[in-house]
């Protein structure tokens, strides 16, 4: 969706309730223990709407990308380090849509869409990106070639499927990937009905000169209300399963470097957000990362039909990386064509 400039925004404190008072990449704040509120953000959007999906088929391939240009939200590249984005690039796939008041059948992300979000991820100069809202392989294709458009070649990726037949989730890295594991039984009950968790659990293993760190990428159900059950307790459920299978790994390797990032689809303290989170006071609790933007702001994700701004996405450390970020220069990024390239804004976070 797109952002109007933040002047133009609705009346202070109408959405505070949606963000929590962070201090950025304070290292006081990191395991997650917020407190408060922080300010509302300052804008509303024009509402950009999508029909109902259809199945996927191939991506257009690109025809020019715009040349990136330095952004100075951004910290340089520096030796000894390794820079991650986790983003949801909202719907890079094949579906039906609604765009500049034509209806789409088995229309591809937009065009100048696809040009903003490979200008903001070259520009971010990212050597690993974890995206959420993927289709299938050809739209990974895809999106790597508008990557080398833009100057910043992302060779290697990773796919993940869960039960949902239209969206993704997948890694690319400028470092080959190692070891993937898929994660099975993730279903779970209620009211005595099954269901699967819909872009199940991704993890893979890359081995970067600072040493290998072990990805672990989600996006839990949707706020959007379903006929096949309560949307909220379908997100907990799957935060449950995250959890369970989060524990195996951490029982069976203390000591493992695990960034767990993704569109958790929540808020901080909300029942999902903690399951994943963790108790706080045993070595399975994950540290998060308080990320805001230039600005001070918090929030990662405009919702037009609710019209809300909220924090959903985010980036979660094991014990094992507590002293592996560089905190003062992880953020949210809000360069310009942001606000063209998605609904969310991407998570940026250093490695070392």
């Amino acid at each position: 969706m797109k952002f109007l400039p933040r002047f133009f925004q609705i009346a202070p404190g109408l959405l505070g309730a949606f963000f929590l008072l962070l201090t950025g990449c304070d290292k006081k704040d990191q395991a997650g223990d917020w407190a408060g509120q922080a300010p509302p953000p300052p804008a509303q959007a024009p509402a950009k709407t999508a029909a109902a999906p259809a199945p996927a088929a191939p991506a257009t391939t690109p025809v020019a990308a715009t040349p990136a240009t330095p952004a100075a939200e951004v910290a340089p590249v520096t030796e000894g380090t390794v820079r991650f984005v986790g983003y949801n690039v909202e719907n890079w796939l094949t579906m039906d849509r609604y765009v500049d008041g034509k209806s789409l059948k088995g229309a591809p992300k937009p065009e100048k869409e696809r040009l903003a979000v490979a200008k903001v991820i070259a520009e971010a100069k990212p050597d690993i990106l974890g995206v959420a809202e993927i289709g299938h392989e050809e739209d990974v294709k895809d999106l790597q070639a508008y990557l080398e458009k833009a100057g910043h070649p992302m060779p290697h990726s990773y796919l993940n499927h869960g039960v949902d037949p239209t969206r993704s989730l997948v890694i690319l890295s400028r470092f080959p990937i190692g070891k993937t594991v898929v994660h099975e039984n993730l279903t779970y009950r209620i009211e005595g009905k099954e269901y699967g968790m819909q872009r199940g659990i991704l993890d893979a293993t890359i081995q970067t000169p600072v040493g290998a760190y072990r990805f672990i990428g989600l996006h839990l159900k949707s706020k959007r209300d379903v006929t096949e059950g309560d949307q909220e307790e379908m997100r907990l459920q799957e935060a449950h399963l995250l959890r369970r299978e989060l524990d195996t790994i951490l029982k069976e390797d203390p000591n493992a470097r695990l960034v767990v990032y993704g569109d958790f689809n929540d808020t901080r303290n909300s029942p999902a957000i903690k399951a994943i989170h963790g108790s706080g006071k045993g070595p399975e609790t994950l540290n998060m990362i308080a990320l805001k933007d230039s600005k001070g702001e918090y929030w990662t994700q405009f919702w037009d039909f609710q019209d809300v701004y909220s924090r959903i996405d985010y980036v979660m450390l094991s014990s094992a990386l507590k002293k592996s970020v560089e905190w003062d220069n992880c953020k949210i990024i809000d360069s310009e064509g942001v606000d063209d390239a998605s609904d969310h804004r991407p998570l940026f976070v250093i490695l070392k």
